[in-house]
Order: C-alpha cells, then sequence, then structure tokens
C-alpha cells in the first residue's frame, strides 16, 4: 500500500510548478496576448462538446436499459455527503479568486492557479524585452519538472499496482466487491458501456475527423497516463504524466498543451457528467419516480455544467451529484446504493476524463495551426 502512496504524493508534489509553469509558458509562447481569447474559446468550445456528447450518451443508454428498476433503496444520506449543499454560481466565481494564493497551492486547488498563471502570462507579454529573464526563468522551471516527471515515470508500474492492490484491500477483497457488483450490476454495465462508447467511439472520431492522427497511435502512446489516471482516480494527479505523453510521445504543440492540458483536468469531465446523468436516471428508476423530457433536459443541462464544476480529485463526481440530484427533486438517499461500487467506476470515468484532455490538446493544435517543437 505504501508503494501506492508514494507514488501518489510524488505527482501532488510536482502539480503545483507544473500546472504554473506550463500556463505562464503557454501563454508567453503566444506572444500576443490577444490571441489567447481564440485559444480559449476553441477549447471551451471542444470541452462543451465532449461534454454534452458524453452525456447525451448516457441519458439514452440508462433510459434504454433501465438499471434502476427493481433496485433496492438506500435508507440514509452518505457521510461524505451529509451538510452538502448545492453551491451558488458565485460560489465558483469566489473560488477562482483565493484569498491567499499560496493556501490554494497547499490544498492543491487548481482553477485560482490556473486564473493567476493565465493574468500573469498575459500581462509578461505585454511588458516587451524587459521582462525576458522572467519568461526564461519559467520556461526553465517548466523543463525542470519535466525532467523530475522522467524521473517519477521510473516507478509508475510498482505505484500504479500499490494503488488498485490497496484499494481492493480496503474494500474487503474481490470477493466482497463482486457481491456489489451483483446488487447494482445493471447500473455498473451502463455506465460502463456509455464511457466505452463515449470513449472508444466518438473522441477517437473527434481525433481523426478533426487532425487526421491515427487513434489507436495516439491511444497507445497514452497508455501510461490512462493507466496512472486508473490508478489514481484523480485528473489533477495524472497531469505531470498526461503531460509526458501528449508532448514527448504524441509530439503535440507545447503552446496548445500548456494550456489545454491543466485546463483540462480543472473543467473538462467527460466521463463524469456522464456517470451523473447515468447515476441522476438510475436513482430516479430505484425510487419509482417518472422523469420527462423537462426533466431530464435539467438533468443533461445541470450534468455538463456540474462535471465543469467538479475537482480533478477522487470522488469529485459524488458532490458535484448533489447539484444533479436537487436540480430534479431526487432524494439524496439515493446516492447510498451507488457508493460501494463508486470508487470503482470513477476509476474508468477518470481515464476517460484524462482521454478527453489528451485529445483536446491534439484537437486545439490542429484548429489553431500551432507548430509542434521539442521542448
Amino acid at each position: 500500500y505504501w508503494l501506492g502512496e508514494l507514488f501518489l504524493r510524488a505527482l501532488k508534489m510536482i502539480i503545483v510548478p507544473l500546472v504554473v509553469a506550463s500556463m505562464i509558458t503557454g501563454v508567453t509562447s503566444l506572444g500576443d496576448v490577444r490571441k489567447l481569447g481564440k485559444t480559449g474559446a476553441v477549447t471551451l468550445a471542444y470541452y462543451l462538446l465532449t461534454t454534452g456528447l458524453a452525456v447525451i450518451v448516457g441519458i439514452v443508454l440508462v433510459n434504454l436499459i433501465r438499471p434502476g428498476v427493481g433496485v433496492e433503496r438506500a435508507g440514509e444520506v452518505p457521510a461524505i455527503l451529509s451538510g452538502r449543499e448545492s453551491p451558488a454560481f458565485t460560489d465558483v466565481i469566489l473560488r477562482m479568486v483565493p484569498d491567499n494564493l499560496f493556501t490554494a497551492a497547499a490544498e492543491l486547488d487548481i482553477l485560482p492557479l490556473i486564473v493567476f498563471s493565465l493574468l500573469f502570462g498575459g500581462v509578461l507579454t505585454t511588458l516587451g524585452p524587459r521582462v525576458e529573464p522572467v519568461v526564461r526563468f519559467f520556461d526553465g522551471v517548466n523543463e525542470a519538472v519535466m525532467q523530475i516527471v522522467h524521473l517519477v515515470m521510473w516507478f509508475a508500474p510498482l505505484g500504479v499496482f500499490g494503488l488498485v492492490a490497496g484499494k481492493l484491500g480496503e474494500v474487503g477483497g474481490g470477493g466482497a466487491f463482486l457481491g456489489e457488483i451483483s446488487k447494482v450490476g445493471k447500473y455498473m454495465l451502463t455506465v460502463m458501456v456509455g464511457l466505452g462508447i463515449h470513449g472508444l467511439i466518438l473522441l477517437p472520431l473527434i481525433l481523426l475527423v478533426v487532425t487526421r492522427r491515427n487513434p489507436w497511435t495516439y491511444f497507445r502512446n497514452m497508455l501510461q497516463a490512462l493507466t496512472t489516471a486508473f490508478s489514481t482516480a484523480s485528473s489533477s494527479a495524472t497531469l505531470p504524466v498526461t503531460f509526458e505523453c501528449v508532448e514527448k510521445e504524441n509530439k503535440v504543440a507545447s503552446a496548445s498543451a500548456d494550456l489545454v492540458l491543466p485546463l483540462g483536468a480543472t473543467i473538462n469531465m467527460d466521463g463524469t457528467a456522464l456517470y451523473e446523468a447515468v447515476a441522476a436516471i438510475f436513482i430516479a428508476q430505484s425510487y419509482g419516480v417518472p422523469l420527462g423530457a423537462q426533466a431530464q433536459v435539467i438533468i443533461f443541462i445541470t450534468a455538463t455544467l456540474a462535471a465543469v464544476g467538479a475537482a480533478g480529485v477522487p470522488q469529485a463526481g459524488l458532490v458535484t451529484m448533489v447539484i444533479v440530484l436537487q436540480a430534479v427533486n431526487l432524494p439524496l438517499e439515493g446516492i447510498g446504493v451507488i457508493l460501494a461500487v463508486d470508487w470503482f467506476l470513477d476509476r474508468w470515468r477518470t481515464t476517460v476524463n484524462v482521454w478527453g484532455d489528451s485529445i483536446g490538446a491534439a484537437v486545439v493544435e490542429r484548429l489553431l495551426g500551432l507548430q509542434a517543437t521539442d521542448r
């Protein structure tokens, strides 16, 4: 177990310098801060499109398979959600500007770090030659952190093994887990099929059509990041490995990756959005609550937006699930039914999240005509 914990700590150790340095380097590499608007617009459009597609896939499947019919209900709100309320839109805005940037860094709150780095990098592009030493400093930090990533990757196989084995032991071993699967097997099947359709068909199709890259080659080069995502269940913790695979293995322009990947680890959650839509309708079915077209449209909108607000940490989707359930007046107690298997599904949806981020970097590179350069 300690091997997995050591690997996870090593990844978390380099998240903050990697995010700050890569975002600042990415902005300054564009040369003119006004180009950032186009880059951001293209990136956000891609994220909203793919997240929306994922939610549609989930809603269609859960209505066809109907996994919640006949499932035993849970009687109480899970401890992880007790006292949680749906966050207001203003709370999300306030979260972008922390009281103390160093506190945000210490708590691995990535969103305010991204906002600060974008602002700092944008200002640097307006100050001319006198700030060239500062730009070179952050470029050097970025390269140094990537070298640390190389070192950490030597221990990745042991770390992945330790994380997965440790979690399986926590839930009582394989026998206990199989017992839980028997109770909510159709629900798990629905989520897994949805993630498979989105991750193995829709996202590769976007990659092929937009970039003309071979999806299988791109996927093979991303395997180390995807296995790390599965083992850590955290997009943020996987970020250093995602950079390594996207830039070094798939040769995506650093000008694209430096901006798209940190942003994606924070707001692009295709797998999480799909899971939330499926889980919400599954809970409604288990309680015998009919959901009409209007209610399902609300689920589509809230699942998409809630996924954007989900932190890139393990089981963040459970917390944002509150937003979706409250939007259509479903009982929070229903989450107790899926809690026992959520840790397993969390790993698969995080893998899809990271896969979507990596494809986004290639798509933005292609649409903006950025050139790949070796670090």
